[in-house]
C-alpha cells in the first residue's frame, strides 16, 4: 500500500496540481517553481524516512507557499468562483506540511505517518483538485447548483480538515458537506457541460461517475470512523476511494478541463 500511496501523491505533485497552475494562469516562473519542488517531493517518497528525505521534501513544502500568496489575493467581491480557486491554490500547503513532518517520522499534532501519508493525497485531490474543478463546473453553467458545489466542496474539505482535531462527528459533518458539493459538480458536468470531442467528453463522464461512487465510500468510513458501526479498512479505502479519487476524478478531470481549454483558446485566436 505504501507504493501505491506513493503513486497516488505522485500523480498528484507532478501531473494533476501543474495542469491546474495552467488553468488557473498562475505565473510561469510559479509554475516551474512548483515543479522543480515537486520532483524533490516525489524524490522524498521513496527513500527512507530520516534526514535526507525531509532535505528533499522541504523544497516542495516551500513551492506550496506562492500559492498561498496567491491564494490570500482573494477578495470577497471576486465571486464564488474565484473562491474556489483560491482555496484550491491552498490545499497543497497542507499537504506540503504533511509531508515533512512523515517523512522525518514527526507523528504531528499526535497523527499516524500513515495518517499523515494519506494526508498529504487526500489535500491534492479532495483539496486542490476537487475545489478547482468546483470552481470551472460553477463557470461552465449548473446555475444554483453550480454555486451550491463551487461553494461547497472547498467548505467540506476545510471543514474535515477542521474535524481532524475537533472529534470524528465534526470530520463526518465535513464528508457529508464535501460528498455534497461534489455529487452537485457531478451533476453539473454530466449535464451542463458538452464538449465536442468524444474524447473529451468521456474522460468528463469519467470523472464525474467515479466521484459519485468515491464519495459513497467516503461517507461510508467517515460515519463508521465516529460511529463505530464496521465500515471499509484504510487499505480498502487506499484500493478503491484513493485510486478512484485520484485516476478516475482527479486525473480524468484536469485532463478534460485542460482540454476544454485549448478548445476555448483555439476559438479565441479565430
Amino acid at each position: 500500500m505504501i507504493a501505491l500511496v506513493n503513486v497516488i501523491v505522485m500523480t498528484g505533485m507532478l501531473a494533476v496540481v501543474p495542469m491546474g497552475l495552467r488553468l488557473l494562469d498562475t505565473p510561469p516562473p510559479l509554475q516551474r517553481v512548483w515543479m522543480a519542488g515537486a520532483v524533490f517531493g516525489a524524490v522524498s517518497l521513496w527513500l527512507p524516512r530520516g534526514a535526507l528525505a525531509v532535505s528533499l521534501a522541504v523544497p516542495y513544502a516551500l513551492a506550496t507557499l506562492p500559492l498561498v500568496a496567491l491564494a490570500l489575493r482573494w477578495r470577497p467581491r471576486s465571486g464564488v468562483v474565484a473562491a474556489a480557486g483560491a482555496c484550491a491554490l491552498a490545499m497543497p500547503s497542507v499537504a506540503g506540511v504533511a509531508l515533512v513532518a512523515e517523512r522525518g517520522g514527526v507523528e504531528l499534532f499526535g497523527f499516524s505517518l500513515k495518517i499523515l501519508s494519506l494526508t498529504v493525497a487526500h489535500f491534492h485531490f479532495a483539496g486542490f483538485a476537487a475545489a478547482l474543478i468546483a470552481g470551472l463546473a460553477c463557470r461552465a453553467g449548473g446555475g444554483r447548483a453550480g454555486v451550491l458545489g463551487a461553494l461547497s466542496v472547498p467548505a467540506g474539505t476545510l471543514l474535515v480538515l477542521a474535524g481532524y482535531f475537533t472529534g470524528q462527528w465534526v470530520e463526518f459533518a465535513g464528508a457529508v458537506v464535501l460528498t455534497a458539493g461534489m455529487w452537485l459538480v457531478g451533476w453539473v458536468t454530466w449535464h451542463e457541460v458538452r464538449p465536442e470531442s468524444r474524447a473529451t467528453a468521456v474522460l468528463l463522464r469519467v470523472s464525474a461517475v467515479v466521484l459519485a461512487a468515491t464519495m459513497v465510500l467516503a461517507l461510508s468510513w467517515a460515519l463508521g470512523e465516529a460511529s463505530g458501526l464496521p465500515h471499509p479498512s484504510i487499505d480498502w479505502m487506499i484500493a478503491t476511494h484513493g485510486v478512484g479519487n485520484a485516476f478516475g476524478f482527479g486525473l480524468c478531470g484536469m485532463l478534460a478541463w485542460r482540454a476544454l481549454r485549448g478548445v476555448q483558446e483555439e476559438e479565441a485566436v479565430r
